[in-house]
């Protein structure tokens, strides 16, 4: 009794936290984080997933088996309602869980389906720019020959100059070309 006779330190209070009352979930959420970032250092409870509901299995062997015989007393009914109503959920629940099987197969093979034709489209759409790609590199090396051919051997070096200047400028205005024109202008 002398040990609890000494007096003890005053407690530190918490200052009173106003009654708020969330009007929205928005405003709920945040009160949440308040309270949480109040203390980080106290660990936050993260709720486990809830396992799904799943009905007990049929018991393997069954001792009071009910029969049709006529000394069957008036409680044995709710027994067998009883057992009938769970034998119901059961097999309801078998059903259901058949039903969400069957369509995640479903979405699946969907989701494959997809994947498939997306890649089929962009497959196409490659070959499609290769195509145009090797058509201009085409058309670009032809005009070079018709250049070559154009040109006579005995010109003097100064034409052949002149000439090579006007195919670099006409390469880098094919160059330009192939960027894309822009589709507005500012500062207009």
């Amino acid at each position: 009794m002398a040990a609890s006779s000494a007096p003890r330190p005053p407690r530190p209070r918490k200052e009173p936290q106003p009654l708020v009352i969330p009007r929205s979930a928005a405003e709920e959420q945040r009160l949440r984080l308040e309270r949480l970032m109040r203390n980080p250092e106290k660990t936050v409870p993260i709720p486990e997933k809830l396992n799904e509901w799943a009905p007990r299995p049929p018991p393997e062997f069954v001792r009071d088996v009910m029969g049709s015989s006529a000394g069957a007393g008036s409680g044995e009914f709710h027994v067998y309602r009883h057992l009938r109503r769970r034998e119901y959920q059961r097999q309801d629940f078998m059903d259901a869980m058949a039903e969400k099987q069957r369509l995640d197969e479903e979405f699946q093979k969907k989701l494959e389906r997809n994947k498939m034709i997306a890649e089929e489209q962009t497959a196409k759409r490659r070959r499609k720019r290769q195509k145009l790609k090797e058509k201009k590199l085409q058309a670009k090396k032809n005009k070079l020959e018709q250049k070559k051919q154009e040109q006579e051997p005995d010109q003097s070096q100064e034409q052949a100059s002149s000439e090579d200047d006007e195919e670099d400028s006409k390469e880098e205005e094919e160059k330009e070309d192939d960027a894309e024109e822009p589709s507005f202008v500012m500062g207009r």
